[in-house]
């Protein structure tokens, strides 16, 4: 399959999406780069903005296998990976799958469960394998977890370690529609739309896993000079010098916002990359893996703000 063909499907999702999905095709895009690049998705935005169903949704229009997990404070990390079940009939254990082997798992309110069971799926995102009894088994490709967390109520929660947001390529945040896109929301479920029959919707798959695998090759030969090179890295640079900052973007930060600002070349329709690619992505492969000090916190300071002014100060390649 050729590269034309491969980007004209993957380009095919958007609308698709957008059939169950209003106005949040920035994070439909997220979702797709995350795709290309292997990468995980962290969702943030309040209760009811259609996080679960962009998910679903995104899965249907693949022909992706998707599961969801509910994260709560008594999740156990067996109840995430799986675990060894007695069977009587052989007075043998067998290995029961957990939900993690799937394509797309939405891990909904990752931040409600405890550091334990947060880290169990740590070894499934960077490893794509997953251990039970000293035994590794591996994931099913294409894998993605997109997590989602509730940016409004804290009480009760257990931050992100930075050692595990790193672990995340892209922080999507899922805003409240406009107006005019939230009265289509309204108008489509007084037509019957349910969220819950997307077939019903009229979503129907317009790209497969051998086209992502198509698409994915294309990237990785979507050429990279040593000026973006050293642009990605001067960016990177800059975070670790700001004043707000008290950690900024780490060497692995600088990998992802270059693999990132390569798919989203691609999907553009060019084989190479320039600036205005790695600007449009710095934000969300960026803002998670920065941390700001309590003090700028304190006077309002972001970290969308913090990296928007390392993109007006750091001299962009000609």
């Amino acid at each position: 399959m050729d590269s034309d063909s491969a980007r004209a499907s993957l380009e095919a999702l958007r609308s698709e999406i957008a059939k169950a999905v209003v106005g949040q095709d920035p994070a439909v895009t997220g979702l797709v780069v995350a795709l290309l690049c292997r990468g995980h998705v962290l969702l943030e935005g309040v209760p009811g903005v259609a996080k679960t169903l962009l998910v679903r949704a995104l899965a249907a229009s693949l022909e992706l296998d998707t599961k969801r997990v509910q994260f709560t404070p008594d999740l156990m990390p067996s109840d995430v990976t799986g675990s060894l079940v007695y069977d009587a009939r052989t007075a043998e254990f067998s290995f029961q799958p957990g939900p993690v082997f799937t394509n797309l798992l939405l891990a909904d309110e990752i931040n409600r469960t405890p550091p334990k069971t947060q880290s169990s799926l740590l070894e499934a995102m960077e490893e794509r394998q997953v251990t039970v009894d000293g035994t590794p088994r591996l994931l099913p490709d294409p894998f993605l977890v997109a997590a989602t967390q509730n940016p409004v109520e804290y009480e009760g929660t257990y931050p992100l370690p930075e050692a595990q947001l790193d672990r995340f390529l892209l922080k999507l945040t899922v805003p409240l529609p406009s107006r005019e896109d939230e009265i289509s929301v309204l108008t489509r479920h007084a037509d019957g739309f349910n969220p819950r029959d997307l077939r019903a919707a009229g979503i129907r798959p317009v790209a497969t896993p051998a086209d992502l695998e198509a698409a994915r090759s294309a990237v990785a030969k979507t050429k990279v000079s040593p000026e973006i090179a050293g642009y990605v890295v001067d960016i990177c640079r800059a975070t670790r010098e700001s004043p707000s900052l008290s950690l900024g973007a780490s060497p692995r930060g600088a990998t992802a916002l270059l693999s990132t600002a390569r798919a989203w070349a691609w999907l553009t329709g060019r084989d190479y990359v320039i600036p205005d690619d790695v600007k449009a992505l710095a934000l969300p492969t960026l803002r998670h893996r920065i941390q700001l000090r309590p003090e700028a916190e304190m006077e309002g300071v972001t970290p969308d703000s913090v990296i928007t002014a390392v993109l007006a100060h750091v001299p962009v390649p000609r």
